[in-house]
């Protein structure tokens, strides 16, 4: 019988090697193709496996001292949201502002930025790896996403964490932003709500008031501009069914592990 650790091995060279093919298969043809979508398919969820055989899942990402932080952090995506109602709460300082956790919990909650600087928080200073190719360091603060969903009792069917956003992204009313991540991410320790950048308030250009940092993946994961968060079983429906904007018209992978 063949050793746990080799087992591993066996299991990694095989996801290479699918992840291989993918690489050098580019035929617009092909993906068309239907089983060609299943391999894509399968491919990222092999990657996804790989990483987490490689990085357990309190694998902690890499943090730096102040000295390293960037001189500006820079705003990806949407910089100050064409919504009306944003707007409005931005212009009286987010007071009204709540942040909403329903779906499958025992515990409904409606949460001040007031009742969330109210919690347990937690500082770090973190890189921030932008799909388009470039990086930024900066030190974050804010409430553990665990802390929330404790507080909200998770039903123990609930699978999935969905966050709903305020950013119209395509002009005015128009779908806005949403994204999502499952467990193992929602309860990590380095993965927070954040309200504070390099200990000032969140500006607007980086997710006033509040946005998510999940720091062991890429940018497009980190929803900005949170209003909702919703624990659900199933990602098939939300929207397109794969769990995020990116991922439902534009092909990103769901899961964007570094």
């Amino acid at each position: 019988m063949k050793s746990h650790k080799s087992g591993r091995r066996a299991f990694l060279h095989r996801s290479v090697q699918a992840l291989g093919l993918l690489g050098i298969v580019g035929c617009d043809r092909l993906s068309q193709n239907e089983s060609f979508q299943k391999l894509l398919s399968t491919g990222e969820t092999l990657s996804r496996v790989a990483h987490k055989t490689l990085l357990p899942r309190k694998a902690m990402a890499q943090e730096f001292g102040e000295r390293d932080l960037s001189p500006s952090f820079r705003s990806n995506g949407t910089s100050n949201p064409e919504n009306p109602v944003y707007q409005a709460l931005a212009a009286n300082g987010f007071q009204g502002w709540k942040l909403t956790v329903d779906g499958m919990v025992e515990k409904p909650l409606q949460l001040s930025i007031a009742q969330l600087r109210g919690m347990p928080r937690r500082t770090q200073i973190t890189r921030h790896d932008c799909v388009e190719g470039w990086s930024a360091i900066g030190q974050w603060t804010g409430v553990p996403l665990a802390h929330v969903l404790d507080a909200a009792h998770v039903h123990p069917d609930a699978r999935f964490v969905v966050f709903h956003c305020a950013d119209p992204m395509d002009g005015p009313g128009s779908a806005h932003y949403y994204e999502s991540i499952d467990f193992d991410d929602a309860f990590h320790p380095q993965t927070i709500l954040a309200y504070e950048l390099n200990g000032r308030e969140l500006p607007i250009a980086n997710g006033a008031p509040l946005r998510l940092r999940v720091e062991r993946q890429l940018g497009y994961k980190h929803a900005k501009y949170l209003s909702r968060i919703e624990l659900v079983d199933s990602l098939r429906n939300i929207r397109g069914g794969k769990g995020g904007y990116w991922e439902d018209g534009h092909g990103y992978q769901w899961y964007a592990g570094i």
